[in-house]
């Protein structure tokens, strides 16, 4: 049997391996082409299903991003630290959680919310629903937590919540300085104080520009001394507890450079949670609320009265009788009744012998006057919470007299003791500041008011005040201390009212050679017993005097126990 020629066996030769080979290689790349294809199709299909699915996401995104007003993608804006005089900080930057929630992400809203009022016990149920209750992709629930609610509120486990890391301002003391520091907002930008300040300044510019880091922040450090503002705090609340005022407050001023080293005004709020701070009761009765300080006046008029060269200390006036004006008497309260020095009428604090030394000047150098050493325009300085003073729209004779005993002109509390400065310095008034100055820069700042011989008798007369007048409880033995009473009947419905009075002490100490001003004063205080009476050298002469014991070892004034009187007697001689 013949077999078919394709099936015949034979050893191939070099021609048939060759042949051979060309044929299988042609099988290979044809296979070969094939898959490739199908590879390069797969991955083309592959790509696509990706690339529509991740188009798709981008659009959901995009979508979300339009729905949320996402202020957590702004970090809060970096503050500068407030430090004392002595480096302790009174205010600092630290970060604190904040609660948002998804509400699309909400599976049972009503639920959510009884699950977290056991973690926030006043969180609005209503204004939450409504907030839950939309389709928005992001709320805030509440801004600046603790880490104690913040841990409380992750181990409820309630989907669709979230946290984000937010700054927040600390004040270490509390409402120790709350009027001088200030606030901020929910966003750390200053509202109040120096605060408010520090932003007019710059900082909100470069918290605008992305450049206000912790790392490119300085401190800024403030005159203010932590231990007098401290024990200045602690005695007006002592002392409106004591003598139940409605209000108190005080200063404490350098005399050579006009920085201010303390200041407090009571009530008073936690900067930290200051849910109470724009309650009226509450607001800067030192510099942004206006007085009639009564008989610290005085010390102006009379200041006023010998640098003008017509009245000396060993001028006398009578005071026998009380003045009329119409259907106005003017008396005094503790009437001599007879003729009186000027330094009678200063320690007595007589209104009808310190009307007659006004009526010498006259009205319009009285109004002068005034404007000059600065207590009828309004003060210029760092805070922003200051008021205008204010005064008769036409000054006639009988505003004059009034108004030179203290009543007439209202004024703040630190403008008074600013001005105070002016008579006892030597007669340079220097405009207070909040921050850091030297004695120098001081200099160039400063206007001379009075006369340096002017100054000089005015500081005896304020040391014979305590000495023998109204101001005997400011005494503090061995510093040397001067000042002058004020007790001013509030007008109350259009009237001065006899039984409500506004009391004010300025004391200076060491009154040869005055280092320190301070001013106290109590709002509608009460007689600390019954029978006394509540005016001012029972009340805040006395509260003075406490501020001074305690902080003049702080402040670095060295108690003399040497012959005070004699040596301010023999330097005025």
């Amino acid at each position: 049997m013949k077999i078919p020629a394709i099936w015949r066996l034979r050893r191939p030769g070099k021609a048939d391996e060759a042949a051979n080979a060309i044929i299988v290689e042609g099988r290979r790349k044809a296979t070969g082409g094939r898959s490739q294809s199908r590879v390069i199709m797969t991955m083309a299909v592959l790509f696509g299903v990706y690339g529509a699915l991740g188009a798709r996401l981008v659009q959901l995104g995009l979508a979300e991003d339009a729905q949320v007003n996402l202020p957590q993608t702004r970090p809060t804006a970096s503050r500068p630290d407030l430090l004392d005089r002595n480096g302790e900080v009174l205010a600092t930057d630290i970060k604190t959680a904040s609660l948002f929630a998804e509400p699309r992400h909400i599976v049972d809203i009503d639920e959510a919310i009884e699950k977290l009022q056991t973690v926030l016990p006043d969180l609005n149920y209503e204004q939450t629903y409504r907030r839950l209750d939309s389709d928005a992709g992001f709320v805030w629930l509440r801004r600046q937590l603790s880490p104690r609610q913040q841990s409380d509120i992750l181990a409820l486990g309630i989907p669709g919540l979230g946290f984000r890391t937010e700054k927040s301002r600390f004040y270490p003391g509390g409402p120790t300085a709350s009027h001088i520091l200030g606030l901020v907002n929910i966003d750390n930008q200053g509202i109040a104080g120096i605060e408010k300040y520090v932003d007019e300044q710059g900082l909100a510019d470069l918290q605008a520009l992305g450049l206000a880091g912790p790392e490119t922040l300085e401190p800024v450090k403030l005159a203010l001394d932590l231990r007098a503002q401290y024990i200045l705090h602690d005695e007006l609340s002592q002392a409106m507890d004591r003598y139940r005022a409605i209000a108190a407050g005080g200063a404490i001023l350098n005399a050579r450079t006009g920085e201010v080293l303390a200041m407090a005004s009571l009530p008073d709020y936690d900067p930290n949670n200051p849910y109470n701070a724009l309650e009226k009761d509450r607001m800067n009765r030192m510099t942004a609320g206006v007085f009639e300080m009564g008989s610290t006046f005085k010390l102006f008029t009379t200041a006023m009265a010998l640098d003008s060269g017509l009245v000396g200390l060993d001028d006398r006036f009578d005071a026998t009788r009380p003045l009329r004006f119409g259907r106005f008497t003017i008396n005094d309260f503790h009437g001599k009744r007879r003729v009186l020095s000027v330094p009678e009428i200063f320690i007595y604090s007589s209104n009808i012998g310190t009307a007659k030394m006004a009526d010498v000047v006259g009205t319009e150098g009285h109004r002068e006057f005034l404007k000059k050493v600065g207590l009828i325009d309004r003060m210029r300085t760092e805070l922003p919470e200051v008021a205008q003073p204010t005064e008769p729209k036409e000054w006639k004779k009988l505003h004059s007299i009034t108004i030179s005993f203290g009543h007439g002109v209202a004024t703040t509390p630190l403008q008074t003791a600013v001005a105070a400065v002016a008579m006892l310095n030597g007669g340079k008034l220097i405009p207070p500041t909040f921050l850091p100055r030297s004695e120098q820069e001081a200099a160039s700042v400063a206007t001379q008011v009075i006369s340096p011989e002017t100054s000089e008798k005015i500081r005896y007369l304020f040391r014979l005040n305590v000495e023998k007048g109204s101001a005997k409880r400011a005494e503090v033995p061995g510093f040397y201390v001067g000042g002058k009473t004020g007790t001013a009947e509030k007008v109350i419905n259009g009237r001065y009212s006899k039984d409500t009075r506004f009391n004010t002490f300025l004391a200076a100490f060491p009154i040869n050679d005055p280092q320190y001003v301070v001013v106290v004063i109590l709002d509608e205080p009460k007689s600390e017993k019954p029978g006394m009476a509540a005016t001012s050298g029972l009340n805040t002469a006395p509260t003075a005097g406490n501020i001074i014991r305690r902080t003049a070892p702080l402040l670095g004034v060295e108690p003399d126990f040497g012959h005070e009187s004699e040596a301010l007697l023999v330097s005025y001689q």
